[in-house]
């Protein structure tokens, strides 16, 4: 066994697979692991084959080597975003997730062992990383073949890489095991990822070679599984600290589906030439709608889509205490079309003080690659999910302490809805609510409009309990039990909605989320009761009666929807059905007798046709 090995604990499985592999590298250093990728004998581009049984030689991924990183794409559309229906259980623990035996009809062991037996077949990188972080997280190891040294690399870049060398040893408390032919031999080409937990440690089977279910949301579900056994949540949201004139500061923390604005929320205001802010344009004339926005607030990122909320970092403030738990972000690169989207992470990627890794981004060797040249898909048509890894470090004014939350948002994907096309698209720019609607909406989490990051994500769905639920390994009440308690112990962090997308008739893309982001920050996230009144729609809880930003009125058509002369009050209330209609399908898989009984009487609140009043009469809102 390697040296850097005989320091770490290993099963006996792991030790005779380590001995009878073709070989094991371990690397000490991101740098050594970057240059390894483009190794002895390659050149600045190549393939990731796999010899199939009954194929041939399967090319996975190719590589190419830029000047600001490593590229990489994919020949199928399919491999470049995330299936949703890609979790399999491969244990006998507690789960509301489907399991390996029941989809394929045989044990996942037999699975395991032929694994194990094709990665003996292969040269091996064998690497420590933190699941978490650095800070805070959980010694774990990584398993792949070496001609995917690409996969290690990206995983080194958004988890905690250890160096095997400076490592004091662990028992690793997860190990994700990489075989990319398995999806053709095995599971008929779909992406699979089978989660196998042991007592002691959380197995990661990925049959892929996209980060995004493994890498990624995998080491999500490893958190959300030690969560679950230690009565936390690590939430699916940004967060981010604003600074307001007078150095005045407020965190929030913005939940959602993938696509609901989580990244967004930490970017700056988008503005056109002339340093205006489109803020919508109607979908039915063309007509845009801009504003004059002068110095906004500036921006702390904490974190952009994990957030581990640590038993130990909670203290007696009343709010929620969070930190970071990546060590990089994954971020989609859909919004950025051409030069000038996104200033920051455009220097960033393009200038790096050390080597990024892109996927589904165009890539020629020794160029330099551009986050806004997206691969195009077999259609023609660019591929919705563009995406560069960059290590926290690296974005400017990174936040690494815990912070305590003040808001909670939680954004959703809205379509255009008029009276003549009624929809759900009927939330207006900024609604506050009570923490017993902040829990229900956290419970449905729709997915919501064209969602960019997974595969069929057009209509109407649920992303599940938290919104992490298709990451999570577990029980699906046990999620909402647990999020009830966070919630309810936390009464002075308060609660919105933000919708983007779309208000209405009104297209506004994320400018709604920036421009109530903007809106409470100078509000310290306050706002007067005699503000707000009651939304037509009690899911939305209360809509502002006036939004006025450097001295500029939000039209009332923007607050409360249902004042737009194209979708009225009955255009506002057939969407409100469709909306209403959803969470009640949604919430009955909730409803049994392991929930919490205050999660029962909200859930009876909302089946009677509750009201506001009544929501903030079970869980009193603070404003």
């Amino acid at each position: 066994m390697h040296r850097f090995l005989k320091k770490f604990t290993w099963t006996p499985e792991l030790i005779e697979l380590l001995d009878e592999c073709k070989g094991v590298y371990v690397p000490t250093s991101k740098q050594e692991l970057y240059e390894s990728v483009f190794g002895t004998g390659r050149s600045g581009k190549y393939d990731v084959v796999y010899d199939v049984a009954g194929r041939g030689e399967v090319c996975e991924a190719t590589v190419v080597r830029a000047k600001n990183g490593v590229v990489v794409n994919y020949p199928e559309d399919y491999m470049r975003r995330r299936d949703p229906d890609c979790m399999r259980i491969g244990d006998d623990k507690p789960t509301d997730k489907p399991r390996f035996k029941d989809v394929y009809g045989y044990d996942f062991a037999k699975c395991k062992a032929d694994t194990l037996n094709w990665l003996k077949t292969q040269e091996l990188i064998v690497m420590p990383f933190s699941s978490g972080g650095n800070a805070y997280g959980y010694g774990s190891m990584l398993i792949c073949p070496r001609n995917a040294a690409f996969f290690a690399y990206a995983m080194a870049n958004l988890q905690g890489f250890v160096s095997a060398e400076e490592s004091e040893g662990f028992k690793p408390r997860a190990i994700v095991y990489v075989a990319p032919p398995f999806r053709h031999t095995h599971f008929n080409g779909r992406q699979v990822v089978v989660h196998n937990r042991l007592d002691d440690c959380h197995e990661v089977f990925s049959y892929n070679l996209y980060p995004g279910p493994s890498a990624k949301k995998g080491v999500y579900s490893v958190l959300l599984d030690i969560g679950e056994q230690e009565n936390w949540v690590t939430a699916h949201a940004s967060c981010g600290r604003m600074v307001i004139q007078y150095d005045n500061e407020l965190v929030i923390m913005h939940e959602g589906a993938s696509g609901g604005g989580k990244s967004e929320m930490l970017q700056d205001i988008a503005r056109t030439e002339d340093g205006r802010v489109v803020l919508s344009t109607n979908t039915v004339t063309g007509e845009q709608t801009l504003m004059n926005m002068g110095r906004t607030s500036h921006i702390e990122p904490v974190c952009d889509d994990m957030a581990t909320c640590y038993p130990s970092l909670q203290n007696d403030s009343g709010k929620l205490v969070l930190v970071d738990g990546e060590d990089g972000w994954f971020l989609r690169m859909d919004g950025v079309t051409h030069y000038g989207c996104d200033p920051v992470y455009e220097r960033i990627c393009t200038e790096p003080d050390e080597p990024l890794v892109f996927f589904n981004i165009q890539g020629v060797v020794g160029a330099t690659s551009l986050i806004w040249e997206h691969t195009l898909d077999s259609d023609g048509k660019p591929c919705p999910n563009p995406r560069a890894i960059v290590p926290r470090s690296k974005v400017p004014h990174i936040v690494n302490e815990p912070v305590e939350v003040d808001i909670r948002s939680f954004g959703t994907r809205m379509p255009p809805s008029t009276r003549e096309n009624p929809n759900y698209g009927i939330m207006g720019m900024l609604h506050f609510i009570p923490p017993a609607l902040a829990w229900l909406w956290r419970l449905v989490a729709p997915r919501g409009f064209k969602n960019p990051s997974i595969v069929g994500g057009g209509e109407l769905k649920s992303e599940g309990v938290g919104s992490y639920w298709p990451f999570a390994t577990g029980l699906r009440v046990k999620q909402a039990n647990l999020l009830l308690q966070q919630i309810v112990s936390c009464p002075n962090t308060r609660y919105v909605l933000i919708p983007n997308q779309h208000i209405g008739v009104y297209h506004v893309g994320f400018s709604a989320e920036w421009i109530s982001r903007e809106w409470l920050a100078r509000h310290n996230g306050h706002v007067k009761k005699d503000k707000l009144e009651p939304a037509r729609c009690p899911l939305l809880g209360y809509a502002l009666k006036e939004m006025v930003i450097e001295g500029q009125p939000i039209r009332s058509k923007y607050l409360r929807t249902e004042t737009q002369d194209r979708m009225g009050k009955d255009g506002y209330d057939a969407g409100a059905k469709i909306l209403t209609d959803f969470f009640a399908k949604e919430l009955d898989k909730f409803y049994t007798d392991d929930l919490d009984p205050l999660g029962r009487e909200i859930i009876d609140c909302f089946r009677r046709g509750g009201t506001i009043e009544d929501y903030c009469k079970l869980t009193p809102m603070k404003l």
